[in-house]
């Protein structure tokens, strides 16, 4: 097959393990950022498979309709960025794998930016090399509060690297989330308010949609401690726009570490966040790792092989098997 894979910023799909299972294909990558139609059009004009990583590269109707060749696009995880119906109506099968197993490389990094905030690593680090010895002082995490916004997946493994850290950990979130939280005998907040107020560092780990969207209010940020952290390695989304940027400025909370942004990707300085002192930022990396990549990709692969040998699995749009496109 005619095989186009899509946003590999990195270059480094060519270098996985799981590569070898595209062997017997014609494969392209490309590397850039494209969201101009016309440019995307003409790169994948004779393109029957596409492979993409999550949400880099949306798929609507104003490009399926410029791909006559195009018969299957392949990934893994959730499809939030593709149209299924467009794809139906075109004869684009989608098939992507979703996993019960919780993001580690994303919780990792989470944990990572909590140490790095609260420790002014990125400053330290700049300040050393700019001729400068133990320029600030930071705040360890024993003892202090953990606030876990949505206790899920990633929620849960959260919750794991808190107790090893001797951190008392408070939960809110909906139902499901305090219910989960209590069975593993973690304290609930007696309110939302109590919950903003209450907490050292608070971690978000809820799932965009339409409920989430926005969810963390300006007066949420109002109510933490001017010494307090926020993190964000899930979606920027889930702020209300231009709320933690404000915060920020006023000094409630104190710091946050962000690993989502607004528009991403991000050049330069082009976001207000990237150009506040008390803003620890990561382009969007939490899942960009390599364990992580073999999973995405062996999924994505191995899925254009099903479909080729005429069983495809992991499939969104089953209508296309029975209307397949001519």
């Amino acid at each position: 097959m005619n095989i186009a894979i899509l946003d590999d910023y990195a270059d480094v799909v060519r270098k996985l393990d799981c590569f070898h299972l595209m062997a017997d294909q014609s494969v392209t990558t490309y590397t850039d950022c494209v969201s101009d139609l016309d440019v995307l059009a003409d790169r994948l004009q004779d393109v029957e498979a596409i492979v993409l990583l999550r949400e880099r590269t949306p798929i609507g109707e104003a490009l399926l309709q410029r791909l006559p060749k195009l018969k299957l696009i392949s990934q893994n995880g959730h499809v939030p960025h593709i149209d299924l119906a467009a794809c139906t109506r075109h004869g684009v099968l989608v098939s992507a794998t979703l996993t019960s197993r919780p993001s580690y490389a994303a919780a990792e990094l989470t944990w990572g930016l909590m140490i790095a905030a609260l420790r002014h690593i990125p400053f330290e680090v700049e300040a050393l090399k700019q001729g400068r010895w133990q320029s600030t002082i930071g705040r360890g995490l024993r003892g202090r509060t953990l606030g876990i916004l949505g206790y899920g997946r990633i929620g849960k493994v959260i919750a794991g690297y808190a107790r090893a850290f001797e951190m008392p950990v408070l939960v809110w979130g909906r139902e499901g989330s305090r219910i989960a939280a209590e069975a593993d005998g973690l304290a609930m907040a007696s309110d939302r308010a109590d919950f903003f107020r209450r907490c050292d560092v608070i971690s978000l780990h809820l799932r965009l949609n339409d409920d989430t969207r926005g969810a963390v209010t300006a007066g949420d940020l109002a109510l933490m401690k001017p010494t307090s952290l926020l993190v964000n390695t899930s979606r920027a989304e889930l702020i209300a726009p231009g709320a933690l940027v404000a915060a920020l400025k006023a000094g409630r909370p104190g710091m946050a570490a962000v690993d989502v942004l607004d528009h991403e990707p991000v050049f330069g300085a082009a976001d207000p966040l990237l150009s506040l002192p008390n803003a620890v930022c990561t382009p969007h990396i939490g899942y960009v790792e390599i364990d992580n990549h073999e999973i995405a990709y062996g999924n994505a692969f191995r899925q254009i092989l099903a479909f080729e040998a005429g069983e495809p699995i992991a499939v969104h749009n089953p209508e296309v098997l029975r209307t397949p496109r001519a």
